[in-house]
């Protein structure tokens, strides 16, 4: 009878390594040193063609990134306690997801998957990965430390002009969300010079200097002019963050851009201490921007 009436007792912790699926870029292996960190086992699945040549030597193992049922049955067989995205790659044709997740989905639902924007895409790898009772965990989950946090992350804060613009930019995001357009704008004042799209932040950058420094490059930026870049309001944070880095810090000085806003929370900063340094000595602020409130009801 005691035992019958003893509470409940939590449920263990899940066993087993956490499994990081690498793509391009520095993030898998910042996961990965961080899980090590935190005294957590992990496994990292190189994606070929696509991982960096570091991320390749640490790889546990490769596989190409249309083998579908090749990453199922490696993740399955390392029985993880979760697996994590990290990493660029790039979309492959819908033609290639046809022929290649066929055998895991009826071809009408393919043919929605593969025709949607990168937000359909993505929830469809989620519930893949689900549906082989693999549990999908964030870059928040397991390295919340390379998240931006709220607040100047540097010595500079913005101006009046920069906070009208940063203002106008996290607007501007907001209303594009439901339309998986991209995660990033460049805005001076009310006026936008360039919005995100399947090109990426780098070359939007580039764009945006090309309008905002006529005429031949030449003319001096607008007055207030930020990058500006956050998750799409109801965008599942497991994948697809927006990043910042030593590189767009650059990128955006090079454009004519006084400041960088970023999502606090939602937006990872890669090598934050190089990325800081950067700003500070280009002369660019760094905001991390509280989330949007909710609406009143």
């Amino acid at each position: 009878m005691a035992a019958d009436s003893a509470a409940p007792t939590a449920a263990p912790a899940p066993a087993g390594p956490v499994a990081i699926v690498a793509g391009a870029g520095r993030l898998p292996l910042l996961i990965a040193a961080a899980l090590e960190r935190a005294g957590r086992s992990c496994r990292v699945l190189a994606i070929r063609g696509f991982a960096d040549p570091a991320t390749r030597r640490r790889a546990d193992a490769t596989v190409d990134l249309l083998d579908v049922r090749g990453a199922l049955d490696t993740l399955c067989a390392w029985a993880p306690a979760g697996v994590t995205l990290a990493g660029a790659v790039a979309r492959p044709s819908p033609a290639a997801l046809l022929n290649t997740l066929a055998a895991y989905r009826n071809r009408d639902a393919l043919r929605s998957l593969a025709s949607g924007g990168d937000d359909h895409l993505l929830r469809g790898v989620l519930a893949l990965l689900e549906e082989h009772g693999l549990q999908v965990l964030g870059v928040r989950d397991l390295a919340p430390g390379l998240m931006a946090p709220a607040g100047r992350l540097g010595t500079l804060g913005p101006d009046e002009p920069a906070e009208a613009s940063v203002e106008a930019g996290r607007a501007l995001l907001a209303s594009l969300s439901p339309h998986d357009v991209g995660q990033a704008a460049v805005v001076a004042g009310r006026r936008v010079l360039a919005v995100e799209g399947p090109e990426g932040t780098d070359r939007m950058l580039a764009r945006a200097r090309s309008l905002a420094r006529r005429p031949l490059g030449l003319g001096r930026p607008p007055a207030g002019m930020v990058l500006v870049k956050r998750a799409k309001d109801g965008q599942d944070l497991r994948v697809d963050l927006p990043a910042i880095g030593p590189r767009t810090v650059r990128r955006a000085a090079e454009a004519g851009c006084i400041g960088i806003a970023v999502g606090a929370g939602d937006t990872l900063v890669l090598d934050r201490p190089e990325t800081v340094s950067l700003a500070d000595r280009l002369g660019l602020f760094l905001l991390g921007l509280t989330p949007d409130p909710e609406p009143a009801r």
